[in-house]
């Protein structure tokens, strides 16, 4: 069985007078990625691919270099485009977080919809697998467009979902199947219930 592996980025240094997709890994973060890789390489992975965004890309490069894997930039697997949102504190960016995933047609903020976000990652995943057949794949991004994902293709609640998606973490998925054999968060497996 081959799996399709969704990475969140690592723990980014919190810039607020810039745009969120334009953070870089903290220091932290990059510590995390070692942990992260060692979790990763049970699963074999042949490919791994990244965002554009500079937070995912180091990510990535991390776990490559660790892992000795090729790495490939594909500009749709960024995050749901919201650069003109300003920063705001956690229970903020939650409700409005939460009503992105509940309104999935409405322009709730940012630029796209959560229904455009998830039909761009869509597209640009499933192309990689229709690629890459038979291998394991490595998809470095962003929480919003993974929960899309995940929730789409699996029927799961998507806000909850994405509540628990730790800086890194991963959802290894079965190929061509879709199903969620496991959620890893950094140093930990959490049971999908």
């Amino acid at each position: 069985m081959n799996k399709l592996i969704l990475v969140k980025h690592s723990l980014p240094e919190i810039l607020p007078e810039i745009s969120a997709s334009e953070w870089h890994l903290s220091a932290e973060g990059r510590r995390r990625c070692q942990v992260l890789g060692d979790e990763l390489a049970r699963h074999d992975p042949d490919l791994i691919f990244s965002s554009p965004k500079p937070k995912a890309q180091e990510t990535a490069q991390i776990i490559a270099q660790q892992l000795v894997k090729p790495l490939f930039i594909v500009p749709g697997l960024h995050e749901h485009e919201r650069k003109t949102v300003r920063f705001s504190n956690g229970d903020q960016f939650e409700a409005r977080v939460k009503e992105f995933f509940e309104q999935p047609d409405e322009l709730v903020f940012g630029e796209e919809t959560a229904a455009q976000s998830l039909n761009r990652f869509s597209s640009a995943v499933n192309q990689l697998i229709s690629q890459n057949r038979d291998q394991n794949l490595v998809v470095v991004s962003h929480g919003a467009v993974i929960t899309l994902f995940v929730a789409d293709n699996c029927g799961i609640e998507p806000f909850p979902f994405w509540s628990r998606l730790d800086l890194p973490s991963s959802v290894v998925l079965s190929l061509p199947d879709l199903v969620v054999l496991s959620t890893t968060q950094t140093l930990h497996i959490l049971p999908i219930s």
